[in-house]
C-alpha cells in the first residue's frame, strides 16, 4: 500500500513538473477553442457526418473568428476474397485535409491532414450491403473528425494568439 501511494505521488509530481495541464479544465486550451470555429457547410452525407461531429466537439460558431475548411477523400478496397472471387470484406480509407482561416483577415492560420480507415463485411443482400457501407462511412467520418479536433487542440498553442 505504501509503495502504491509513493508511486502515485511521484507520478503526480512528474506530471506537474512537465507542464501538464488539463485540456478542458479551467483555462485549458480545449475550452478556449469551443465556439471559435465556423465549420464549412457540408455538401454530402460524409461531409455532413464529419462537420456534425466537429461541431459537437468544438461547438457551433456561426459568428466565430475562425473558419475550418476541409476536403475529404475516401476510397474503398476489397480485402476479403473467396475462392469464387467474391469480395466479402472491404476497407474504406479516408483522408481529411483541413485549413483554419481567420475570417476577419482571410489569413491562413494553420493546416494539416489526418488519415484513418475502417472496414465492413459485404453481404449477399443489396440493402444490407448499403446499410453496412453507410455505417462504415459514418464511423470513418467520426474518427476523422475526432482526429482533426485532437490535432487542433494539440497544436493550438502554436497558432493561437
Amino acid at each position: 500500500m505504501l509503495l502504491s501511494r509513493a508511486a502515485l505521488l511521484i507520478a503526480c509530481a512528474l506530471t506537474a513538473a512537465c507542464g501538464f495541464a488539463p485540456v478542458y479544465g479551467p483555462g485549458g486550451i480545449g475550452s478556449g477553442l469551443r465556439g471559435s470555429f465556423h465549420v464549412q457547410e457540408p455538401d454530402n452525407r460524409n461531409e455532413f457526418t464529419f462537420a456534425g461531429r466537429v461541431r459537437e466537439r468544438l461547438g457551433r460558431g456561426e459568428a466565430a473568428p475562425l473558419l475550418l475548411n476541409y476536403r475529404i477523400d475516401t476510397r474503398a478496397q476489397g480485402v476479403g476474397v473467396t475462392p469464387a472471387q467474391e469480395t466479402t470484406r472491404y476497407n474504406i480509407f479516408g483522408t481529411v485535409r483541413y485549413t483554419v482561416i481567420d475570417r476577419a483577415t482571410g489569413r491562413k492560420i494553420t493546416e494539416g491532414s489526418v488519415d484513418n480507415f475502417t472496414g465492413y463485411s459485404a453481404t449477399s443482400l443489396i440493402v444490407s450491403t448499403e446499410t453496412v457501407t453507410r455505417d462504415a462511412n459514418e464511423r470513418l467520418m467520426v474518427a476523422l473528425a475526432n482526429q482533426v479536433v485532437a490535432r487542433l487542440i494539440a497544436t493550438a498553442p502554436e497558432w493561437r494568439q
